[in-house]
């Protein structure tokens, strides 16, 4: 038997093995990942690998003036439409430093692009 040839019997218990040895390193990877936590304000916008996303963060609006709040995706989403919250309203949530504009907060943003748009003029007949 010619071993150089690719389905010769040693070359394809080989590969089976091979094949075995990577998918159990796979999943151990894969384990080790679901128990690492990396401390930051950054936790909130990804979900751990196999985990569904957990709650999402609240955050606190400068509304009129005053600090209100704290407000869910959905009622910043409200806002958004109501024209509550605009991009230089400061936001703050748990993890920032400082208040920061809107416009610098990347889950705010999300949520703005998500918004349906106000309604045309020649539609709110």
């Amino acid at each position: 038997m010619n071993d150089d040839n690719f389905f010769s019997i040693d070359r394809l218990v080989e590969f089976g093995l091979g094949m075995g040895i990577a998918q159990q390193m796979v999943n151990s990877m894969n384990q080790a990942l679901k128990t690492v936590h990396v401390p930051g304000p950054m936790n909130g916008l990804v979900a751990p690998l196999g985990q569904a996303a957990s709650v999402a963060p609240a955050f606190y609006l400068v509304l009129e003036g005053k600090q209100a709040g704290p407000f869910t995706q959905e009622e910043l989403s409200r806002l958004i439409a109501q024209g509550s919250l605009a991009k230089s309203t400061f936001a703050w949530r748990a993890g920032m430093v400082n208040w920061e504009r809107c416009e610098n907060i990347p889950e705010i943003l999300k949520l703005v692009a998500l918004c349906p748009p106000p309604l045309p003029p020649e539609a709110q007949v």
